[in-house]
């Protein structure tokens, strides 16, 4: 991983889950790293476990809010001062809520679209002038299973990631006469804070269907991560499982429909 050696790099979302672990991750090929999160306290325990792994020069963090475009203005500016510039963003920061959609309220489908799109959007806009005029540069953008194939419980959350996945293909071909590379990923269920989050809300149905994908630990995610950005990678898609369910809905969208329709249908037999 000595491609990373000595590159800036800012990961959002990156006080737990994927984003620590791909910062950390970078941070152990060499990398200068700063995260941006929300909350102040998790960050600071965060940049101690990246310094303790460190071999980079830089660690540090910054408090953002991805989806308020002052906080990622005032975000932006520190970000480069602290690290003389920029060379790999991973916009990392999400949130998930599934449920039924009669059930859930207003702001629920609102948020998903603030933060998981709108706060990817901000960030990429807020950067990318950087890293155009510097003619060189990576933006990796994460998006989700449920980006590239919609599932029983995840109208909201689905919706915001299929978006990310949008902009994503149209920004690759923008950014590609200026030299910087973008890349996306999706990944499956990952053991993160997240995770616990979302199956606190998750239908019986939902978890009936995400119940045959396996889950990954936020370290398998991250090393995909590194290894996709390191090798130009624009699909970055981790997991063998989910790989082979990639591959499924691009080439027999109809096989995986049946499969998971009848996954639902034995699900709600036994409610």
């Amino acid at each position: 991983m000595s491609f990373f050696s000595g590159k800036r790099v800012f990961v959002t979302g990156g006080s737990s889950g994927i984003g620590k672990a791909t910062a950390e991750r970078m941070a152990l090929a060499g990398a200068n790293v700063v995260i941006g999160a929300r909350g102040q306290e998790r960050l600071e325990r965060a940049v101690s476990d990246l310094r303790a792994v460190s071999r980079g020069d830089v660690m540090d963090s910054v408090a953002i809010d991805v989806g308020d475009r002052e906080s990622v203005g005032r975000a932006t500016t520190t970000v480069i001062e602290r690290l003389g510039g920029l060379d790999i963003l991973v916009n990392n920061a999400g949130v998930a809520q599934p449920g039924y959609i009669q059930d859930m309220p207003d702001d629920v489908f609102e948020s998903m679209m603030r933060i998981n799109y709108f706060g990817t959007v901000n960030t990429t806009r807020a950067f990318i002038p950087h890293m155009i005029a510097q003619r060189s540069g990576h933006v990796c953008n994460i998006s989700s299973l449920v980006g590239y194939l919609g599932i029983f419980g995840y109208t909201a959350y689905a919706a915001s990631k299929f978006a990310v996945s949008g902009f994503t293909d149209c920004l690759r071909q923008e950014l590609l006469p200026h030299g910087v590379g973008v890349s996306i990923v999706f990944p499956p269920d990952t053991d993160t804070p997240q995770l616990h989050e979302e199956n606190k809300t998750k239908p019986a149905e939902t978890k009936a269907i995400a119940g045959t994908v396996k889950v990954l630990q936020p370290e398998d995610v991250a090393r995909a991560i590194a290894e996709g950005i390191a090798a130009g990678r624009y699909h970055i898609v981790p997991g063998l499982g989910n790989k082979f369910s990639y591959f499924m809905y691009r080439h027999f969208p109809w096989a995986v429909r049946y499969v998971i329709d009848n996954d639902l249908k034995k699900a709600q037999s036994r409610r």
